[in-house]
């Protein structure tokens, strides 16, 4: 190798750990679209919605419609979409109050009204059908809507879901629930990295640009995000009777190491659905599509081959 092919070999990472420093915004926007381009998806604008929900799309076959948990956004599925977008239709929407969606002090966002937002969303985009995927507080979501509507889900996805009620009993929870301390709702940009911790039992690679543009957006989000947690948190009612309400096969999916909810509510949830299959995950923690991508989709594709 030549001298000046090594000094560029060595400059060039060099200038990208730079600009990641010095350009976090163009520079998150570069990681974020270099990782959807990778998994096959391409960001779309809402449909004709009250509330805008932008969204990601890619891949063919049967639509799989997945729902971020709180405090999340669209993008907590683009690894995972990369290994399911050559099976099926993946759409990752931004709820309202989230990522780019929008954002309106007036409105409601107890899990009814998010719940009728996604109908919105699916009927605006004429999917018919669809298999339904929730994390956390998207699985709450997710599972409402299959009780509600059970003639438009063809399965559901359940990881890490809030709704059961044994899911709350949690240190987290019972701290909030003394004190209204919300780990998942930061006011200062240097706790970003606390709440990742809380939510991760192993953090995979993020970039410090992207950090930073996150923890700036959930900084921004403080107030809106600690009414948004007590709507869901304590004003929404549990799901307990409601799960068999639910036709759809399920696969429920918990981290072990979840210390946001309980992964207990698995057997809750399993008992009291028609069809169900239950995967508990080691080594995982609240969000096992970011923190095992592979796996998490592996599983997913194999209970869509044979469901319970």
């Amino acid at each position: 190798m030549s001298p000046a092919l090594a000094a560029v070999l060595v400059a060039i990472p060099a200038a990208l750990l730079a600009a990641d420093y010095l350009l976090p915004e163009p520079m998150a926007r570069l990681w974020l679209a270099l990782e959807r381009r990778r998994a096959g998806l391409r960001p779309r604008p809402s449909p004709a919605l009250a509330l805008s929900m932008p969204y990601l799309e890619g891949g063919r076959g049967e639509p799989l419609v997945l729902v971020h948990g709180f405090a999340g956004d669209k993008d907590n599925f683009t690894r995972v979409a990369g290994r399911l977008t050559p099976h099926l239709h993946v759409l990752a929407p931004d709820l309202p109050g989230f990522g780019e969606a929008a954002r309106d002090a007036a409105a409601s966002y107890h899990i009814d009204s998010q719940v009728e937002r996604l109908h919105a969303f699916i009927a605006q985009l004429r999917l018919g059908p669809v298999h339904l995927g929730g994390s956390s507080m998207g699985g709450f979501i997710a599972s409402e809507y299959a009780a509600r509507y059970p003639e438009a889900v063809r399965s559901l996805w359940l990881l890490d879901a809030a709704g059961a009620s044994t899911a709350r009993d949690t240190a987290l929870i019972h701290r909030y629930v003394e004190t209204g301390e919300i780990p998942l709702v930061i006011e200062r940009a240097r706790d970003y990295r606390q709440l990742l911790r809380a939510v991760m039992h192993r953090r995979p690679f993020l970039p410090h640009s992207l950090r930073r543009v996150l923890s700036r957006r959930a900084v921004a989000d403080h107030a809106l995000h600690a009414r948004i947690f007590r709507e869901i948190g304590v004003e929404s009612p549990v799901l307990d009777d409601r799960y068999a309400a639910i036709r759809a096969p399920a696969l429920i999916v918990f981290g072990r190491e979840d210390r946001i909810l309980n992964p207990a509510a698995a057997a809750l949830m399993a008992k009291h659905l028609a069809r169900a299959r239950v995967v508990l995950m080691d080594g995982v923690g609240h969000l096992p599509m970011i923190e095992r991508p592979r796996a998490t989709a592996r599983d997913y594709l194999d209970f869509l081959r044979a469901p319970p």
